[in-house]
């Protein structure tokens, strides 16, 4: 069988930010704005600072059986929280939810290249 694409995503809230860690994200807002949100293997941080204090990560993986899903989903995990804490900004409602791509039904795109 073959590998499974697996995407991920972890959603949180920044918790207690100080002026100067608020200005900070403020400063790189552009580089982590939607329209640049991407599935990569090291992550991809969204964020809209100044509409609200909510964050998303998305997350790229791979394995090969299905009982391998929880385990990229706490990688993937792992990884916003290390990036979190090694940038110093707390965070709060940290949630997880991973996709198998293998399950999702084909849009009328795929299956047009599907059938080719």
């Amino acid at each position: 069988m073959g590998s499974r694409t697996i995407r991920v995503t972890v959603r949180g809230a920044f918790d207690g930010l100080t002026a100067e860690q608020r200005a900070a994200l403020l400063a790189d807002a552009a580089a982590h704005d939607v329209a640049f949100a991407a599935f990569t293997a090291e992550g991809s941080l969204t964020y809209d600072i100044a509409a609200r204090p909510f964050f998303t990560f998305r997350f790229a993986d791979s394995v090969d059986e299905e009982r391998e899903i929880p385990a990229a989903t706490a990688r993937a995990e792992a990884a916003a929280v290390q990036w979190l804490t090694s940038h110093g900004y707390a965070f709060k409602n940290l949630s997880a939810q991973a996709v198998d791509m293998s399950q999702t039904p084909l849009g009328k795109r795929g299956r047009r290249e599907a059938a080719r």
